[in-house]
């Protein structure tokens, strides 16, 4: 009787670290996603590996990369703009330059 409470203090060990560490929701959902497949797959076995291993970024590391993009896309339009800009100003001062240099030589 001793030998079986030992075993089953055990399981209930290991099945709390399975718990802990996210195995038992992770394989929860693709049994789920595997019994909500209109078309069964063939190998039952691949289609649970490749679901295990195909798990992609965590949420939070993709709403931070999200964030990333939206902000380096608002920089780099304020950068175009800036560009714009700059272009605007220096053609100004190039349409002079190029009117003042035969004034400069009619003056000579």
């Amino acid at each position: 009787m001793a030998s079986y409470k030992a075993a089953e203090s055990k399981r209930e060990e290991f099945r709390r670290y399975l718990e802990k560490c996210g195995v038992l929701d992770n394989l929860t959902k693709v049994l789920v996603a595997l019994y909500e497949e209109p078309e069964k797959p063939n190998d039952a076995l691949q289609f649970i590996k490749q679901h295990m291993t195909s798990g992609g970024p965590d949420t939070a590391d993709v709403e931070a990369l999200k964030l990333e993009v939206e902000d380096l896309q608002n920089k780099n339009q304020a950068l175009e703009q800036t560009v714009q800009e700059l272009k605007q100003r220096l053609s100004q001062y190039e349409a002079p330059q190029e009117g003042g240099d035969e004034n400069a030589e009619a003056q000579s």
